[in-house]
């Protein structure tokens, strides 16, 4: 798919309709904000998507305004977790007063009227089960795809002693859990290597349909250039190959001192010796030595392997986020 230029926007009598972009971060921040307080969104947020978006691919960002104010949102992109051929995703947000309402009728109209121009045959729309858009999607023909848990972790309340047992396991394996900083340089050969290990373990992930890779460079752009390797730990095998992960190096900006922890895996032959509970210790041990008191994260619902691990760990599961979907 190629992007190709807007068609010219209609006019309506509540709202005027504007082309976003990232001048626009700052209000738009504030308006997701608003739109839903327990999701709170930052302008570093907004820039992260903004840079990992590649040229040409679909993107539109329609702002609903009254005046200088931002009451709507209508958005259409490629999904970053199910970037399948023919896919696209689409959000809509009011203020909260006007949820569920005319102007949600209009901005799901734009918002799919752009996928279909650019050949999507399945939107996506990725909500919190208690959030209005939840229930007015589904009636609109969207079913549930997939589900996951945000769940969040305490650092300072971690006994690490309890967990002994667990790394004299993993010791009696020969496995050695080490930074990816001790590990050489991050070079471009290094990123290949752990990228390798990144496609390999996401390949293995539980989920409704399987994980779209993206291409090493796309993957580069969006995590690679920006990763921390002292906040990355790596399983290393008694022969010296990779064989699990860990990565709670990336700070979210809307929630002081909390860590986004992102993939954590271990490969299949390697599983069983208690591996990934010891890659999440070292990271959380290393997070707390940075300053940091959180770790956050987010699990497939039949992902039970990694939903059990952070049960153990003490996570502390929040509301369901789901991706509904409607085949076109």
């Amino acid at each position: 798919m190629n992007s190709t230029a807007p068609s010219p926007l209609p006019d309506f009598p509540d709202f005027q309709p504007r082309e976003g972009s990232p001048a626009d971060f700052p209000l738009l921040a504030d308006f997701l904000s608003v739109a839903h307080p327990d999701a709170p969104r930052s302008v570093v947020d907004l820039e992260r998507l903004e840079a990992g978006r590649t040229p040409g691919e679909p993107h539109r960002r329609l702002l609903a305004l009254r005046g200088d104010e931002i009451v709507g949102l209508a958005e259409t992109g490629v999904p970053r977790m199910d970037g399948h051929p023919g896919w696209l995703e689409v959000m809509i947000r009011t203020r909260p007063q006007e949820a569920g309402g005319e102007l949600a009728e209009t901005l799901l109209r734009l918002a799919e009227g752009h996928a279909l121009a650019h050949g999507a045959r399945t939107l996506l729309a990725q909500v919190h089960e208690d959030w209005w858009e939840h229930d007015f999607l589904r009636q609109r023909e969207y079913a549930e795809h997939d589900r996951m848990w945000n769940s969040t972790l305490d650092l300072r309340t971690l006994d690490f002693a309890r967990f002994s047992g667990t790394q004299e396991r993993v010791a009696d394996a020969g496995v050695t859990i080490q930074p990816l900083s001790a590990l050489g340089d991050f070079d471009d050969a290094g990123q290949r290597r752990f990228y390798r290990l990144v496609a390999a373990l996401l390949a293995d992930v539980p989920s409704t349909t399987p994980v779209s890779l993206w291409p090493f460079e796309v993957w580069q752009r969006r995590a690679g250039h920006k990763m921390l390797p002292e906040g990355v730990f790596i399983a290393v095998a008694p022969g010296g190959g990779w064989v699990g992960l860990s990565e709670l190096y990336l700070p979210i900006a809307t929630r002081p001192g909390t860590l986004h922890n992102g993939l954590t895996g271990v490969l299949p032959e390697w599983r069983g010796h208690g591996v990934a509970l010891a890659l999440k210790l070292a990271a959380a041990r290393a997070a707390l030595g940075r300053g940091f008191t959180h770790s956050r994260t987010g699990n497939h619902s039949v992902n039970r392997a990694m939903l059990a691990v952070n049960t153990r760990l003490g996570f502390v599961r929040e509301g369901a986020r789901v991706t509904l979907r409607r085949d076109v």
